[in-house]
């Protein structure tokens, strides 16, 4: 067309894609908020289940797109550029969201709350009694509170590190691989970093399974399984990342020149080993510093 201007850049048709994705994050918020209060609303879990299939439905159609508009030329240098800053605000966002939990970990640790913590040694059950206002309660003002048994730092824990630092080894293995035009070396390095992943959650059910603390009505064991726990989670969306261009590595997507793809998975999961890293000092070793391991 006469006079049309040359872009480096596609503009890309209209799509229903993100207009569904909101709406189905929407339902989906709605409808946790209702299977939270079953006294007051019904439905909870379907309308929840039916903004989660929405929500799963958008990241599958909205991928493809981009898989779909990178193999068609449309991912030119700017493009390619703008991704990457895409991915790096994102995973600035999910440290900010992780400074929360270390936040809200170092206020219980370094501002205790004076406990006593009675362990029933028939039912396990625990009995947690605030000690505010009551004579010699500064003397149980200790983190972890007193009466509480934690977990080994030197097992389960350095076991799991040992495993996501083999994982971070790996997936440079499969990007060095992808650079020098090594497929095979590609195509092993992400399945043994998947196989890792898989591992190192299957380790973290177990050790959540074996701690000798309840999740509600302590402030150790909530710090401890939210900010543990959203780690886990993490790791299983790397792994999932990490299996889907596995995927595409044997479809024969992804170039030595051209494979953001690949490179935004392996940036999560390097985010997701340091994370671990400071988890696993702050919390397991500093946290639990002096009081008695759980046998």
């Amino acid at each position: 067309m006469a006079g049309a201007k040359n872009h480096d850049y596609h503009i890309l048709p209209p799509s229903i894609t993100p207009i569904l994705g909101s709406f189905s994050a929407l339902t989906m918020f709605f409808g946790l908020v209702m299977w939270m209060h079953p006294e007051q609303f019904g439905y909870g879990s379907l309308v929840f289940g039916l903004g989660l299939l929405g929500v799963l439905y958008t990241f599958f159609a909205w991928w493809s797109d981009v898989v779909t508009e990178a193999h068609a030329g449309d991912h030119t240098p700017v493009v390619q550029l703008h991704l990457r800053y895409g991915m790096i605000m994102f995973i600035a966002s999910e440290v900010m969201f992780f400074v929360g939990w270390f936040w809200a970990w170092f206020d219980f640790s370094l501002f205790p709350v004076p406990l006593e913590i009675v362990k029933d040694a028939e039912t396990h059950a625990f009995t947690v009694t605030n000690l505010i206002g009551q004579e010699g309660a500064a003397a149980l003002m200790q983190w972890p509170p007193k009466g509480l048994e934690v977990l080994d730092s030197m097992k389960l824990p350095l076991l799991n590190t040992l495993i996501l630092l083999c994982s971070g080894t790996t997936v440079t293995w499969a990007h060095h691989a992808l650079i020098h035009g090594d497929r095979e070396g590609l195509k092993k390095g992400l399945l043994a970093t998947i196989l890792l992943g898989l591992l190192f959650s299957s380790i973290q059910a177990y050790e959540y399974l074996e701690a000798p603390f309840p999740f509600a009505g302590l402030n150790y064991g909530t710090a401890f399984y939210m900010a543990t726990g959203f780690h886990g989670f993490h790791v299983i969306v790397g792994t999932i990342f990490l299996a889907v261009c596995l995927v595409r590595a044997n479809k024969g997507h992804f170039t030595p020149k051209q494979h953001f793809g690949f490179e935004a998975a392996a940036w999560y999961w390097h985010f997701v080993d340091v994370v671990w890293l400071f988890l696993f000092i702050a919390i397991y070793i500093w946290g639990g510093w002096g009081a008695p391991v759980h046998a």
